[in-house]
């Protein structure tokens, strides 16, 4: 299955919430991202069925190595890509909302080259 954008959005924010809470549930998501209890349903049933995360008996959410190759993949980029706007001058908010868009489409090699050309800043 390949995933869209707004499914690396929902893998990602799983990961953030994973990180800062320990367990995640399906409520997280919607309070995180802000989407209603539908959606996120719908969107968590096909990242299970994709293969991207499980779902416990208690409801708890959990990436499975796949999943979580994603979620680091897009949250990698979604914060070298701040960093190096931030840099430039952006404004953070700003900066953080244009990653969030340029993260899903720009090209793995545009995105290492960037990210090896800029090392030396220390900004990552």
């Amino acid at each position: 299955m390949q995933l869209q954008e707004s499914g690396e959005m929902y893998l990602e924010s799983i990961l953030i919430l994973s990180e800062q809470k320990g367990i995640v549930r399906s409520i997280d998501v919607c309070d995180y991202m802000g989407f209603s209890k539908p959606s996120v349903s719908r969107a968590i049933h096909l990242l299970e069925d994709g293969g991207y995360l499980t779902v416990d008996e208690k409801g708890f959410l959990k990436l499975t190595a796949v999943g979580s190759e994603v979620a680091k993949k897009i949250y990698e980029r979604h914060r070298v890509l701040t960093e190096i706007l931030c840099y430039l001058g952006v404004d953070r908010e700003t900066a953080t909302d244009d990653a969030c868009k340029m993260e899903h489409v720009i090209s793995d090699q545009t995105f290492e080259t960037l990210k090896a050309r800029l090392a030396h800043l220390n900004l990552f």
